[in-house]
């Protein structure tokens, strides 16, 4: 369940950690194991497995050697000790807060949010008495003032969605240990070869594998990594010190013995994944760590296209506005600068159209080799008009309060040659 301890690079690391040539075959790529069981030695190696005194497989909603091997590799590229992959980014995001949160908790959460994530803090938490507090994701002291003895969490973006604010990390994680609270950062816009949240104060990471880490837009997927710093011993933490009813009375905060830096995934793993059942496929598994052994090249090729294209559309006159963290001219870049590695801005560019706010449409239905459709991170260059899909479920002034103007084109840059895709704005800007 650990990732293995390496010196090694990141880009050795993103093709060989947490996998060996299977034994029995010599095979070296990773096997699919399309299997929903596994079958036990004895009775004693049955009850040792479910009592935990032993590893290994019992069911593939529980674990599954390819996505064993998917949880292991992130967790090594992304500085954890332990991941868990899910059936989508979605269901991370719910499961790292209902793993720490009773009924009447509360936790706190930065409001530039993906439209799903904050409709699931908005209108649905508040049915299971969870409430959250929004906050300005560049005012530290808007997170302290919030924080009362029913905060369990820090919730944020590593790069808003969908106007694209990059918080102060280290500022966050100084009010989250103030607190005695985890910050749970979602790093979706960021794969570890751009930005490592665990390296700079964050206790649990959240990636969409749908997104940049898988790059070619064919499967769904999320991945919890525990970075297995905090101290879940404090007795805020309720359902970390008192025994598991559903677990056979174990305490994850106390009774873990080895594994006990892993005790908050633990906990996702055998209560919310076990009895709640939001497993990934093993099928699914595969295709991301397909993905996961091109993301440093790829990754280069998402930043650079979209820099040449943030600068393009900046000096573009039916343009009004752009934002894009690695712009010398946004508001995010001087925290891209200092936490992003190599200063890149990630792949996703906005920006507004001068006209009337049909223009904004319009501009969309004009574009040839951008691909219409709800997602990021895909091999292929993408757009949409959030205000009328992705945030569609926002009230006006909540999209407001979110920084998403309904002039807004989200563009998620693909690694197609750069003169095409600059040719392909042009045109349908110079056609409105």
């Amino acid at each position: 369940m650990k990732p293995p301890k390496s010196k090694r690079g990141f880009c050795t690391l993103a093709l060989h950690a947490g996998q060996e040539p299977d034994p029995v075959t010599l095979a070296r790529g990773v096997p699919i194991h399309r299997t929903s069981s596994y079958v036990f030695r004895d009775a004693k190696h049955a009850s040792d497995m479910f009592s935990l005194k032993e590893a290994g497989n019992i069911y593939t909603r529980l674990m599954n050697p390819t996505t064993d091997i998917l949880e292991k590799r992130m967790a090594a590229l992304d500085s954890g000790v332990g991941g868990l992959a899910l059936a989508s980014g979605t269901n991370a995001i719910y499961y790292s807060l209902i793993n720490i949160m009773e009924s009447g908790d509360e936790f706190i959460a930065a409001r530039n949010l993906y439209g799903g994530t904050f409709t699931m803090f908005n209108d649905i938490f508040p049915r299971f008495d969870l409430k959250v507090r929004f906050v300005d994701h560049n005012r530290p002291e808007q997170m302290r003032n919030a924080v009362n003895s029913k905060t369990r969490a820090i919730f944020l973006e590593t790069i808003g969605n969908p106007k694209l604010g990059v918080p102060d990390f280290q500022e966050v994680a100084a009010v989250a240990r103030e607190a005695r609270v985890p910050l749970i950062v979602d790093s979706t816009f960021t794969p570890p070869y751009l930005f490592r949240p665990i390296e700079h104060g964050a206790d649990v990471v959240i990636h969409s594998l749908t997104k940049w880490i898988g790059g070619h837009g064919t499967g769904i997927g999320g991945i919890v990594i525990d970075a297995g710093k905090f101290d879940w011993k404090d007795p805020k933490f309720k359902l970390f010190n008192q025994p598991e009813t559903s677990y056979a009375g174990l305490r994850f905060a106390h009774d873990l013995g080895e594994l006990q830096e892993l005790a908050f995934i633990m906990r996702m793993r055998l209560v919310p994944l076990r009895n709640l059942g939001g497993c990934i496929s093993p099928d699914n598994s595969w295709l991301f760590l397909q993905g996961l052994e091109t993301l440093p090249l790829r990754m280069e090729r998402h930043c650079s296209n979209a820099l040449d294209v943030a600068q393009f559309l900046e000096t573009h006159p039916r343009v009004n506005w752009v934002h894009y963290p690695g712009l010398a001219s946004d508001p995010s870049y001087p925290m891209a600068q200092k936490y992003f590695y190599k200063g890149f801005g990630g792949g996703v560019v906005v920006f507004g159209i001068k006209g009337p706010p049909e223009h904004a449409e319009n501009f969309i239905g004009k574009l040839t080799l951008f691909s219409h459709l709800a997602n990021v991170g895909d091999a292929k260059s993408l757009a949409i008009h959030p205000a009328s899909t992705t945030h569609s479920q926002l009230s006006p002034e909540q999209q407001i309060a979110a920084g998403l103007p309904p002039d807004l084109i989200r563009l998620s840059v693909g690694i197609e040659d750069v003169d095409d895709i600059l040719d392909d704005l042009n045109q349908a800007l110079s056609s409105l």
